[in-house]
């Protein structure tokens, strides 16, 4: 994506920030400048990277150098794809695609759109969007040899529509899976910070798996927010949003599924691939609770199997997430004032427990 109009003095990095980014990406940007026949000495200076760092494949550079450079390279080029086509993807190209896609009512219409849309800027690669069980998953087809530039390009093209995709609904869109069909490269540590959940390489076409609950929701931005961002759009390949506005009824469904399975945060947070911390921040956020929703949860197991079975209190209260018979009753009357028994016989169901 377009991150400026015009190539300017940058500001001074943020010192301090985390050098996350293989200086293998780096090396891919400068092969696109010998590609084209161009010295890449001015974007290397302006993104401080010393040229020698080029020759350590464990050298790491900051999100702050990452767009500095890329944002340069976009520009002396013209060509927003960084040399990974056979044409070049003239500036301003996925502004273009931006545009075509924010006034879609939801973010499954909008990434339809941005998909078919790059395929009328090139043939090298397919973008679908793709719906199965739950599940939706964007995927990369690569239909001619993209050469050295091939992890760069298929790892940039997920992370630039995954940073959309978040952008335009204002939201954490977790990642239930990634894959890749390259082998595992030197440095697979990367892609923990690239992309959330768990990678796979040699695997298959390169694609991104999300809950599918997303595409319904509706897109959170206008034009003038798009002008925004436009200025500035390389961060959205790197910025992680807090807020996660599905997360609650991601644990309500969980809770759902799994019964009495999930028993604590830790267990609840590996299936949700976040971190404890985040759980419990991005559900206070929501003005939710984990004990809160566990607590729904049983409840609702708890009536359905008193209202549908003939189980014992016992088995009710095992099958509800509850250590004993006498805790259930107790919690049992504070969410509907009856006891376990009573709530059976007024629903019309004979009690065969105790």
């Amino acid at each position: 994506m377009p991150r400026r109009s015009a190539v300017a003095a940058p500001s001074p990095p943020p010192l301090t920030g985390v050098a996350a980014t293989p200086v293998a990406f780096v090396r891919a940007i400068t092969l696109a400048y010998w590609r084209y026949g161009k010295d890449p000495s001015e974007a290397l200076h302006l993104a401080q990277i010393a040229p020698e760092m080029l020759q350590d494949s464990d050298a790491r550079i900051t999100a702050w150098q990452m767009e500095q450079i890329s944002g340069a390279a976009m520009q002396e080029l013209d060509d927003e794809a960084l040399g990974w086509f056979g044409r070049r993807l003239p500036w301003g190209s996925y502004g273009m695609l931006a545009r075509a896609s924010i006034s879609a009512p939801s973010l499954g219409v909008a990434l339809k759109r941005w998909c078919r849309h790059h395929g009328l800027l090139t043939d090298d690669i397919a973008l679908q969007l793709q719906v199965q069980a739950g599940t939706a998953s964007i995927t990369v087809t690569e239909r001619s040899e993209l050469g050295a530039l091939r992890e760069f390009c298929l790892v940039s093209v997920l992370r630039n529509i995954h940073g959309l995709a978040c952008w335009l609904v204002d939201s954490r869109i977790g990642l239930l899976e990634t894959q890749f069909p390259f082998a595992a490269p030197p440095h697979a540590w990367a892609y923990a910070v690239l992309f959330s959940g768990p990678t796979r390489f040699a695997a298959g076409p390169a694609n991104i798996r999300f809950d599918a609950q997303y595409l319904d929701l509706p897109l959170r931005r206008d034009e003038r927010a798009l002008r925004q961002m436009l200025q500035h759009a390389l961060p959205l390949t790197v910025l992680q949003y807090r807020r996660d506005r599905l997360l609650v009824q991601r644990v309500r469904q969980t809770l759902a599924a799994d019964g009495a399975g999930v028993q604590n945060a830790q267990t609840l947070a590996q299936l949700l691939h976040v971190s404890e911390r985040t759980l419990h921040r991005q559900l206070k956020e929501e003005g939710a609770t984990l004990q809160g929703l566990k607590d729904e949860a049983r409840r609702v197991r708890a009536v359905d199997l008193l209202q549908r079975t003939e189980r014992p209190i016992k088995q009710v209260a095992e099958a509800a997430g509850f250590r004993n018979e006498k805790s259930f009753i107790r919690a049992f009357k504070g969410w509907t004032g009856q006891s376990p028994g009573d709530f059976r016989r007024h629903a019309g169901v004979d009690s065969l427990g105790p």
